[in-house]
Order: C-alpha cells, then sequence, then structure tokens
C-alpha cells in the first residue's frame, strides 16, 4: 500500500526537476500567447522577460534554468492534473535540500519522506516506512539531468504571463532519460514559473501542469510529525 501510493507524485517531481516525462510524447501546450492584450501590457511583459539573458538561445535558457531549479535549496511545486475519470486533482509538493520532501496528496492526505523514511499518518498515527536506500537521490540524480540535457531541443514561443508575472514560453523536447515534449514558462530571474505536459494515460488524454513558487525560501521547514 505504501509504495502504491507513492506512485502517483513521484513520478511528476522527478518529471519536474530532470524531465523525466515518460508516455507523454504529444507537443505540449505549443499555442503562442495571445496578441490582443493592450500595448502598454504586451510591451511591460516583453521588457521584463527579455531580462532572462536575450543573448541566449532556447536551449541555453531552458538548460540554465532548470539547473538553477536542481541547485534550488527550496521549493514549492503545485501539481494540477486534468483529464482524470475522477476529476481534476491537485498534488502540492515542498521540497527542502538535500533530501526532505512534503505531500499533500488528493484523496490521500500528508505524506513526508526524508533520507530514505517515508513517513504517513494512519488512523491518527504517524507511521513510518522505510525506503530502498537511494531512492530520493536518484530522484534529484544529475546524471540524469545531464542525459536529458544532451538530447534536448527548444523552441522559443514568445513573451508571456504566469498569474501576472512576466515569462518566456518554450516548447521542448528531449530523447533521453524517457521521450517528452512539454512547455516550460521561465521568468525574468531565470527560475522556471511553470510546466506543462501532455500525454496519454492508460488510453486517457491528460494535461498536467507544475506551478512553481517559493524557490529558495528559507520559511519552507519539513519535519516529519511524531
Amino acid at each position: 500500500m505504501p509504495a502504491d501510493r507513492l506512485r502517483p507524485v513521484f513520478p511528476l517531481l522527478y518529471a519536474a526537476l530532470v524531465f523525466g516525462l515518460s508516455g507523454c510524447k504529444q507537443p505540449a501546450d505549443t499555442t503562442a500567447p495571445a496578441q490582443d492584450a493592450p500595448a502598454s501590457a504586451a510591451g511591460k511583459v516583453a521588457a521584463v522577460a527579455d531580462a532572462v539573458n536575450p543573448m541566449a538561445s532556447p536551449r541555453e535558457e531552458v538548460v540554465a534554468a532548470m539547473r538553477k531549479l536542481m541547485d534550488a535549496r527550496s521549493y514549492r511545486a503545485l501539481m494540477q492534473h486534468e483529464g482524470d475519470p475522477r476529476g481534476t486533482m491537485t498534488n502540492t509538493v515542498e521540497f527542502v535540500a538535500p533530501d526532505r520532501f512534503r505531500m499533500e496528496m488528493a484523496g490521500v492526505g500528508t505524506q513526508y519522506v526524508i533520507g530514505d523514511t517515508m513517513t504517513m499518518t494512519m488512523d491518527g498515527r504517524p507511521m513510518q516506512v522505510p525506503m530502498p536506500k537511494g531512492t530520493v537521490s536518484q530522484w534529484r540524480d544529475p546524471v540524469n539531468f545531464r542525459e536529458a540535457e544532451a538530447s534536448m531541443t527548444a523552441q522559443a514561443l514568445g513573451n508571456d504571463t504566469v498569474d501576472g508575472i512576466p515569462a518566456h514560453k518554450y516548447l521542448v523536447h528531449q530523447t533521453t532519460p524517457k521521450p517528452a515534449d512539454f512547455t516550460l514558462w521561465i521568468g525574468a530571474d531565470g527560475l522556471p514559473l511553470q510546466m506543462r505536459v501532455s500525454g496519454d494515460a492508460n488510453g486517457q488524454a491528460v494535461t498536467t501542469t507544475v506551478r512553481y513558487s517559493r524557490i529558495n525560501d528559507p520559511a519552507i521547514v519539513i519535519e516529519a510529525p511524531k
């Protein structure tokens, strides 16, 4: 049971970190941003978004952004899954380096992973479940990231906003460690703001959107319940 409960969130967390988006080979949200915004607003978006690095290639900007996420001391990721027969599902993952995760999973509750130990609450009591040694480290393995980086290509889709925050938008394709196409939004600070991927899960069209926030926020503290 514990292993089954882990499956819905950790493949997505791994995907968000090192592009391991298995089974999602369809291009994700390739449409360009809307062009009917007021000229002043569009100009502001472009000016701030261009501060990312106007001289870098799309691939270089995407690689740099994901490296920053890999190196982050902490972050929060809101994962929204659309297309599931059960309806839209939302999971939240918080991370504190090097190996602490807190996951709020729809229909399951809150789980904690610290090192190779997972803690969940059963019948009102915290229960610790050992995990195979090295499970967490492989989710953030830099070797996997380098494999993804080596095969990656990126196409600039112009300027956009995410929750009102100016961003550059990219369509990204990779072949290793697993084939994937996804859309990535990068803010003016060079950090990922949002990732979206569409694919086929058990014959069902599913779209997953990951919204990043609180990157390097020292206020995120993760302690397992006792």
